[in-house]
């Protein structure tokens, strides 16, 4: 750390007169973080940043890559058709393919507001339901679908308001927060349970996903145990979860509440609960017995969506690659680099791993990456609770997101929403969100000056 930055941090007051050598200090610049996805690191900065392959993918694999592609982004119809590879949409679902919540592998967006009252139903933001013992509502199941296909009913619609919630930084300058309320209405097959808890859940970027998954189980549980032993408010814990794949309980990865533990898990089980697709793993479709038209819907085969093909599809969602980082020597950047190491924010957005050795991708294997992530649940506090259990992680728990291609958010999907609901409209909101085991972190950026917030940003936007 140089003496300007020091002599800034220290007036900001996120070190103090006795600061310890190296505590809190950024780790020196490594200039393999221009390669966030190590081999597997790709150099567009555009719309489709998020849409290459894996940089070290042999041609077999980019061609499986290319179909993958091809059945993750076109629209499922209706059975029966004559599209006979693509049918069996529905019979509830809230979209028609992965790639309408997931726009150009990027991250999704709630709905449009006027007024604080969002104007259409969503689409990238889903809504998981369960009872308080963790079964799914008996009526509408677990994840709320407000679209169908011809002859059955939608389950309802979502209306969405906003509260704005003011507050002041330190140095007096005002913002704003929007925290909104979910509210459930035009139920087709009647009200549900009282007790019903729900979360909503935004679609996240598609870029990495195999490199997380090719990380050592022992280095994310060493996280966990060095950020007990630290004895400070930070202290995270893995979640458990089955997998349809390993047919065991395995570590959770992925997910807002790393309630997934594998990428074929995960897409297979979207398949499913998004587009109402069957697959050998998940063959039956979501329909409770209240929903009698659901359960008269024709079938597009049994499974809807064959093994090779949905394999295709799992290659592509593994090997979508990282795009490089920008901008690493500009000296905001740097600054924002150190205020990010001296706020403790690295303690839970771990930047860096070397991924251990991965079967079904070999490539991905032995990569030093950036993902900062520690992949494990933490208390968030009151504000980002959604009440709802998932497996291990409680009602306030979220997982660490990566970071990676955050500063690409606005180029390839034209937004910056962001948290687990898309209720942060800038990267500084998202960070004001944080509480429970992050607040003393969130009131170190409190106190920050405005330029010291504007390369913490910088930096954020680097990744």
């Amino acid at each position: 750390m140089n003496a300007f930055v020091f002599r800034s941090l220290l007036a900001a007051g996120l070190i103090g007169a006795g600061f310890a050598a190296g505590a809190g200090l950024a780790p020196p610049f490594d200039p393999a973080e221009e390669r966030p996805g190590g081999d597997t690191t790709v150099f567009d900065d555009g719309k489709n940043a998020f849409a290459h392959p894996a940089a070290n993918l042999d041609d077999r694999q980019r061609t499986e890559f290319v179909i993958g592609n091809s059945f993750f982004k076109k629209n499922w119809v209706e059975a029966p058709s004559s599209t006979t590879a693509r049918d069996g949409l529905g019979p509830h679902f809230i979209a028609r393919s992965c790639g309408s919540c997931h726009t150009e592998d990027g991250r999704g967006a709630p709905p449009a507001f006027e007024n604080t009252l969002q104007s259409e139903q969503p689409m990238a933001l889903l809504f998981r339901l369960s009872l308080p013992d963790g079964r799914p509502e008996p009526t509408y199941g677990g994840q709320f679908n407000n679209d169908a296909v011809s002859g059955v009913k939608p389950e309802g619609q979502i209306e969405i308001q906003y509260q704005e919630i003011e507050g002041r930084f330190a140095d007096g300058e005002g913002y704003t927060l929007l925290k909104p309320a979910y509210r459930f209405s035009q139920l087709n097959y009647g009200p549900m349970l009282p007790d019903t808890l729900m979360s909503p859940r935004i679609a996240p970027q598609m870029i990495g996903l195999g490199l997380l998954e090719a990380i050592r189980e022992q280095d994310i549980l060493n996280n966990a145990r060095q950020q007990q032993q630290a004895g400070g408010p930070v202290r995270g814990r893995p979640n458990y979860v089955p997998d349809a794949y390993a047919r065991r309980t395995v570590l959770g990865r992925f997910g807002w509440k790393a309630n997934t533990g594998s990428i074929a898990h995960q897409s297979a089980g979207a398949f499913l609960g998004d587009i109402g697709i069957t697959s050998s793993r998940f063959p039956h479709e979501e329909c409770t017995s209240r929903q009698k038209d659901c359960r008269r819907s024709p079938s597009g085969g049994k499974p809807e969506i064959a093994d090779k093909l949905l394999d295709q599809v799992i290659l592509y969602s593994r090997t979508q690659a990282v795009p490089a980082a920008r901008n690493l020597d500009d000296p905001k950047v740097r600054s924002g680099r150190e205020i990010f190491h001296a706020a403790q924010c690295a303690t839970c957005h771990v930047p860096s791993y070397t991924t251990g050795p991965f079967a079904p991708v070999p490539q991905l294997g032995g990569q030093k990456i950036f993902p900062y992530t520690d992949l494990l649940l933490h208390d968030m506090g009151e504000g980002l609770a959604d009440g709802r259990p998932d497996f291990r992680a409680g009602p306030r728990d979220w997982k660490t997101p990566p970071l990676w291609g955050l500063g690409l958010v606005e180029a390839v999907n034209g937004h910056t929403r962001y948290l687990h609901d898309g209720r942060a409209r800038n990267l500084l909101e998202a960070v004001l969100w944080h509480g429970g085991e992050a607040e003393a972190a969130k009131q170190q950026v409190l106190r920050l000056s405005r330029t010291d917030r504007e390369n913490l940003v910088r930096f954020l936007q680097s990744l």
